[in-house]
């Protein structure tokens, strides 16, 4: 199948745009050549947009997906005119209009997610969440692990630190992570400063051999990276989950995104719900 590009126009960042349209993108069995055009606020930028459009359907042979996020109706309407030989879905039109019918309200219409920040609290929520994840990454700090929604545990380079900083982000979830070690393995327990909060624990576990290729990455030949370490590691830190009764999952084939949904509903529920 020959190359076909995909373009998220938007008036703002255009996060929303991407997310979406790679959602549905994710249904197809391809790859596209992603191509983010934000901050289209004006005709000019709008014009610009349209004749890289243009350009790529003649180079490619093929009308390019255009996924929009595009507030002003005359901006809206350059890059949906008969002048675009793309494939444009309007998710606004789409969306938000026939909602503005349901509701029996009219949409607020503003450019860009992120507008007012300092007015909204659920982002300075997501802002102090993600400074206390990375000042609780990698067992850091003990201090305030009582303000944690979550503290997750696992071998080193399983997905930890990612995983915290994704709930922060997209969640404003307050999620620490404590690396387990030989020395944790030997003493037969829990961390003594895991031990008061076990309840908020979960854990992340994964293939040795994945595991090993991880670290072979960080440190090439090293005991550390050993498959015998691995494994060694592994099984000791899901035997501690086990008779801690911390609930855990394997990140071998999950994404970032399933292991963070799989914690919310397992451990905070109610930030499901908004």
């Amino acid at each position: 199948m020959s190359e076909r590009s995909v373009f998220f126009v938007s008036d703002g960042t255009g996060i929303t745009a991407e997310t979406f349209g790679n959602s549905i993108l994710n249904q197809f069995p391809m790859k596209m050549r992603h191509v983010r055009r934000p901050f289209i606020d004006t005709l000019e930028k709008a014009d610009a947009v349209v004749s890289e459009i243009n350009e790529v359907a003649e180079r490619e042979g093929r009308r390019p997906v255009v996924f929009i996020t595009l507030v002003e109706p005359k901006i809206r309407a350059r890059v949906t005119g008969p002048g675009v030989n793309g494939m444009v879905l309007d998710m606004f039109r789409t969306f938000v209009e026939p909602l503005d019918d349901e509701l029996g309200v009219k949409s607020n219409h503003r450019v860009g997610r992120f507008n007012d920040a300092s007015q909204s609290q659920e982002y300075n929520d997501r802002i102090e969440a993600i400074n206390f994840s990375l000042a609780h990454d990698d067992g850091q700090s003990s201090r305030n692990l009582d303000l944690a929604d979550v503290i997750l545990v696992g071998v080193s380079r399983c997905g930890k630190t990612p995983t915290s900083l994704y709930l922060a982000m997209q969640h404003g979830v307050k999620a620490a992570n404590y690396p387990l070690i030989p020395e944790d393995f030997e003493r037969g327990k829990l961390p003594s400063m895991l031990a008061p909060h076990r309840k908020k624990c979960f854990g992340l576990t994964i293939e040795p051999t994945r595991l090993a290729q991880i670290r072979n990455e960080r440190r090439p030949g090293s005991r550390y990276a050993a498959i015998e370490n691995c494994r060694y590691e592994v099984s000791e830190a899901e035997t501690m989950m086990r008779r801690e009764g911390i609930q855990w999952l394997s990140s071998t084939h999950k994404s970032i995104e399933e292991i963070a949904t799989t914690i919310l509903r397992d451990i905070r529920p109610d930030r499901l719900v908004y």
